[in-house]
């Protein structure tokens, strides 16, 4: 019994054995494991982190090379800014004016400046009336730098803020296309080029058009003057801008610089291209600066206006005056049969209001022009035709045409 006993003893040893020989070689198994692991871990870590400073190095190596180039980068904006600035550029002069004022200390000279835009290769320049009025000498300094002294003052428009200047003994300059500003839109891109503050030759600014149809009294000196149907932008304007273009991205002059808001920032204001383009024909073709007329006098229509009047339509141009008659005397639209109380909705095939005032229609057609316009009387629409003449005398300081 006593050996069986200790058989069994030796089998609970065996086993017991067994039992505390298997965790032991589980442990041992385990250490192996994490000392694989830990070497992978160490490369795949080793690989993560060459990989990340090779990419820093990559990253850092790009930001670099963006910083240096940054200033060669251009944009499509910029291209087009640019391109306008350089076509445009050679037609627009700076124009320095001498005028002889008489104070208490007798007879003093006053300098002024302003702006031009070359309109033929012969010489002949718009600008604004108010940079060449009462100016005993003016001179005119191209883009590259040719200087023109005594050049001639041929006239200015009665009935707007633009003048007309030549230089004699030229046929190489470059003249400034001349765009369509009856179709501009508000949010169009412009630039505006001229000389601001008389220091600043040909310098460049651009933004949008903000608004048109502008009415403004712009003030010159002492000197006031109601100026309608002008375009309102951004695009920074100076003393010394006035004369300049206002172009469109094609490189088209689309308005003539004349006026800021004096207590605002952003607003400035220029005159539609189309307002002298009649003058400019009758010019180029006889050296007489000279405008056509029909010889009305009108309120331009608004709602506000409709309802006032009882008009039966928001837009156009009633044919009224506070003082005398609306027609003139023996003027184009009298001769053609328009009356008082008419609404003149067309000027040829332009609506009024649409793209521009009567005025301003007009102005694009030149003296012996023969005209249609459509006329609301009555509730019923005619259309006369009118045989531009000449203006001749001031009118009265209701809005006229």
């Amino acid at each position: 019994m006593d050996d069986k006993k200790s058989t069994k003893s030796d089998k609970k040893i065996v086993t017991s054995y067994k039992a505390v020989s298997k965790p032991h070689r589980v442990k041992t198994g385990k250490y192996v494991s994490a000392v694989v692991l830990l070497l992978a871990g160490c490369f795949i870590m080793g690989l993560a982190g060459g990989y990340i400073s090779s990419r820093y190095n990559t990253l850092t190596t790009i930001d670099r090379s963006m910083a240096r180039d940054g200033n060669t980068v251009v944009s499509a904006e910029e291209e087009d800014i640019s391109s306008v600035a350089n076509r445009v550029g050679p037609s627009v002069v700076s124009i320095v004016t001498t005028s002889t004022t008489q104070t208490m200390f007798g007879a003093q000279k006053m300098q002024g400046s302003g702006s031009g835009i070359i309109i033929s290769k012969d010489g002949y320049i718009l600008t604004n009336k108010h940079v060449v009025s009462g100016s005993s000498k003016v001179s005119v300094i191209l883009s590259d730098g040719t200087v023109y002294d005594d050049v001639k003052v041929l006239g200015t428009d009665p009935l707007n803020d633009l003048g007309f200047i030549k230089i004699d003994g030229v046929d190489n300059l470059k003249p400034a296309a001349l765009g369509d500003s009856s179709s501009v839109r508000i949010g169009q891109k412009v630039v505006a080029i001229g000389n601001p503050l008389g220091e600043y030759q040909n310098t460049v600014t651009s933004g949008i058009i903000s608004g048109t149809g502008r009415p403004i009294s712009a003030q010159d000196g002492n000197s006031v003057e109601n100026l309608t149907d002008l375009i309102q932008t951004d695009a920074a304007i100076n003393p010394g801008n006035s004369g300049g273009p206002l172009v469109n991205l094609s490189g088209q002059v689309v308005g003539i610089n004349t006026a800021v808001a004096a207590d605002a920032q952003g607003i400035g204001f220029a005159i539609p291209i189309n307002s002298s383009k009649g003058i400019i024909k009758n010019l180029l073709k006889t050296g007489k600066v000279s405008r056509a007329y029909i010889g009305v006098q009108y309120i331009t229509i608004t709602p506000e206006v409709a309802k006032k009047y009882n008009l039966s339509v928001k837009k156009g141009a009633y044919v009224s005056s506070d003082s005398g008659s609306s027609v003139i005397q023996g003027s184009p639209a009298e001769k053609a049969g328009v009356k008082d109380k008419d609404i003149i909705t067309k000027v040829g095939d332009i609506s009024v209001g649409d793209r521009g005032n009567v005025s301003s229609l007009v102005s694009e057609y030149t003296i012996g022009d023969r005209v249609p316009l459509q006329i609301l009387r009555d509730g019923k629409y005619t259309t006369v035709v009118v045989t531009l003449e000449e203006y001749q005398a001031p009118q009265s300081t209701s809005t006229g045409e």
